[in-house]
């Protein structure tokens, strides 16, 4: 019984978000207390809800400070190279924004954060996008499969987590993986090629004497981009291509996006990008200072020097201190970047609701032992196949501590029964996080959508089957190479 209204507690709430029948703050908080109330454990909601709550309290004090400290080193400029560089590779063609967003995203993911993957990668390809009325669901999706990927480095937690479980060497099931992962991560390259050329064929290869207009607050959600579809829930402009009509020729496409991308000038990029080079908040002297800090934070964030929560707080007070050393310039970096701050932990105490009653009513427990015990025995001698195929929707539905923790030793124990090693079902396990890093217990998603002003609904009906298809081919990846 725990196992079915495990499976439809989690099904409405899908439904509901992805129709937007309600919000998913409301639909984390309200779903569990009600099938709480269904399990005949009303009673120790409170307890529940506590639980999930002590549990993600420090997750959320980290993305709180997180939000504060890199928001902060965006203002004063510290990733401006960077993005100066993507930029400058993207210009006004929608193919290389979508690309750039990928490689930008797997570039900061190896600080091994989601977080700060998703803030600095929003900041930095959202202008382009809403200038361009490109789909912002296509650069959640690209930024959310590419840190998926990437989310593996030992120092990314699942690596961490399946070591631990199954008292192995995080080094010998990551190393092994990596040409596994590197074709994942090829093919979300290849995926943001493909969804970058759909969005040119929807859009044309823009000038910027089209882009650099006055702009509405309308924003563009095109779920339907990047299918080939040319309608969505946003604005939609049909724009004319560099020297030609909107019907021209991918081969056309190409030619005008290179044409375009050698005549535009940097400070051009800048403008296009919303990029302020004299904005008053830029610290240049103190850039050095700040690099220096941001490095040895994640230096200490890697080598577990001191809690990661704890890590930010005090990285968050000191640059505030010194780069803004006045108390209203102090407050007014908090005030603009408290929305932010709020959203995402709003986002995950409620998620901590949800989780609570997930995992105090046992429905958790009782939904991986009916996966487990409905393998068919003649899938034991390939139980490092059946792990990396679980791991896709066990991940989705599940918080890594809940698979790693409760459902990967049962896998392993199985596998054992059957020759195989605990080394390939621990490596087998890492498929699925292409997924995972946009399910709904993840705290990490809600900064990528919220500073993206996209619906979660609309993202996740967008990023699931190319997720989905992305862990496939790591799992394919891996058995071809003999790793899995």
């Amino acid at each position: 019984m725990l196992t079915i209204l495990g499976f439809a507690m989690i099904a409405t709430f899908l439904v509901l978000i992805m129709l937007k029948k309600m919000s998913p703050i409301a639909a984390l908080v309200l779903i569990p207390a009600l099938f709480c109330v269904f399990v005949g454990k009303g009673a120790k909601l409170g307890d529940y809800v506590l639980d999930g709550v002590s549990s993600l309290a420090p997750t959320a004090a980290m993305l709180m400070f997180a939000i504060v400290y890199f928001g902060v080193m965006i203002d004063v400029g510290l990733f401006d190279p960077i993005v100066r560089a993507i930029l400058k590779f993207c210009k006004a063609d929608p193919l290389r924004i979508v690309v750039g967003t990928a490689l930008l995203a797997a570039i900061v993911s190896l600080d091994g954060d989601g977080s700060t993957t998703f803030m600095i990668t929003v900041s930095a390809m959202y202008p382009l996008y809403k200038r361009l009325k490109m789909s912002l669901v296509v650069m959640t999706g690209v930024a959310a499969m590419a840190n998926g990927v990437m989310n593996t480095l030992p120092w990314g937690g699942p690596t961490a987590r399946a070591a631990t479980a199954l008292k192995l060497d995080a080094g010998d099931i990551f190393v092994p993986m990596i040409p596994a992962l590197a074709v994942g991560l090829l093919g979300v390259f290849a995926l943001s090629y493909v969804l970058g050329r759909r969005e040119r064929k929807r859009l044309g290869v823009l000038t910027l004497d089209e882009v650099l207009v006055e702009e509405t607050e309308t924003e563009t959600v095109l779920v339907g981009a990047g299918t080939g579809a040319g309608t969505g829930t946003g604005t939609d402009r049909k724009a004319v291509p560099a020297g030609g009509s909107g019907s021209g020729t991918d081969a056309d496409a190409d030619a005008g996006a290179d044409a375009g991308a050698d005549a535009d000038e940097p400070e051009e990029d800048e403008r296009l990008a919303g990029l302020d080079p004299d904005r008053a908040t830029l610290r240049p002297k103190l850039y050095w200072f700040n690099a220096l800090l941001t490095v040895a934070l994640l230096t200490a964030m890697i080598m577990e020097w001191l809690p990661i929560p704890v890590l930010f707080l005090l990285g968050a007070a000191l640059a505030l201190t010194v780069n803004f050393p006045h108390m209203p310039d102090q407050k007014a970096r908090l005030g603009a970047h408290a929305e932010n701050v709020l959203n995402v932990a709003g986002m995950v105490f409620a998620a901590a609701v949800f989780t609570g009653v997930l995992t105090g009513t046992g429905m958790v427990d009782h939904m991986a032992t009916w996966l487990v015990d409905n393998i068919p025995d003649g899938m034991g001698p390939h139980m490092a196949f059946v792990t990396g195929v679980l791991s896709i929707p066990l991940t989705y539905f599940m918080s890594n501590d809940g698979f790693y923790f409760g459902v990967l030793p049962v896998l392993a124990e199985a596998g054992q029964a059957h020759g195989v090693s605990s080394l390939e079902i621990a490596r087998a396990s890492l498929v699925g996080q292409p997924l995972h890093m946009s399910s709904p217990l993840v705290p990490a998603v809600y900064v990528l959508v919220g500073m993206a002003k996209v619906e979660f609904g609309d993202h996740t009906r967008f990023v699931v089957k190319w997720a989905a298809l992305t862990s496939l081919v790591i799992l394919g990846a891996g058995m071809l190479f003999g790793i899995i």
